[in-house]
């Protein structure tokens, strides 16, 4: 199993006469990785975060499908997994060459997850793995769920720390050109909430275009990436640059 966690993968400046909303980021040599392990014509799976929000999920589907394409990473067919079809979940996984985990909300994705077996069904799993944003936080063992909508940060019952997938020892936290200066329930994202639950764990705080990627029991984070760590954070790559992530 070869496993890209990205932030976000996807660039929205896409060339005059692509009719794409976006392709994906080269920088940090994403896309030559990818090719690197990407089996031509494969059966691709978009598993979703909202198993019941159709229209998202089918444009999702349709769209990483064509960036796939685009460049030059076959897909021969693919299959969105939702509430249509979780049911037959495991023949679909064991017929596929590759899986991308969509983005969205990391509780709700992960009940998702649960509900058809998702973590057993991808315990042996041998082909490409794309996580997305919450399809990246959701790989690790035990997931870090950062507070995300008002009133979780403050809600006694929001459970921060929730069963993940085990496919990762890595965990990140996407988007952080965007949400770094964000204010939550009245508190500061990183520094009032997310810096305290870091005490005797690591969180990997990376903006869209970087990406860790596991390929046997190494990890290595691509591009400008910082560690959040018993409270405190530091820069530990920058773009154009890559690092072997070995602490963990």
């Amino acid at each position: 199993m070869i496993l890209f966690m990205t932030s976000s993968p996807c660039d929205d400046n896409v060339p005059a006469g692509v009719s794409l909303p976006c392709i994906f980021d080269t920088r940090n040599h994403f896309v030559d990785n990818l090719r690197a392990h990407w089996k031509p014509d494969s059966r691709l799976v978009v598993i979703c975060s909202d198993a019941h929000n159709f229209p998202l999920n089918d444009e999702m589907c349709d769209t990483f499908t064509k960036c796939f394409n685009y460049h030059g990473l076959t897909v021969r067919e693919s299959v969105m997994l939702d509430s249509r079809n979780e049911r037959d979940a495991g023949r679909i996984l064991a017929l596929s060459d590759a899986v991308l985990l969509g983005g969205g909300h990391v509780p709700t994705q992960k009940a998702f997850f649960e509900r058809i077996g998702l973590r057993a069904l991808l315990r042996e799993y041998t082909g490409v793995i794309m996580g997305v944003s919450a399809g990246s936080m959701n790989c690790r063992d035990v997931v870090y769920a950062q507070p995300e909508l008002p009133g979780e940060s403050i809600d006694p019952a929001y459970q921060r720390f929730i069963p993940g997938l085990g496919l990762s020892r890595v965990q990140i936290l996407p988007h952080y050109q965007m949400v770094r200066d964000n204010i939550l329930d009245g508190k500061r994202l990183f520094e009032d909430i997310t810096f305290s639950d870091s005490c005797g764990r690591s969180f990997y705080a990376l903006p869209d275009g970087s990406y860790v990627m596991r390929a046997g029991d190494e990890y290595t984070l691509w591009g400008e990436g910082y560690r959040i760590r018993d409270g405190r954070m530091e820069q530990i790559c920058r773009e154009g640059e890559h690092i072997i992530i070995s602490e963990e």
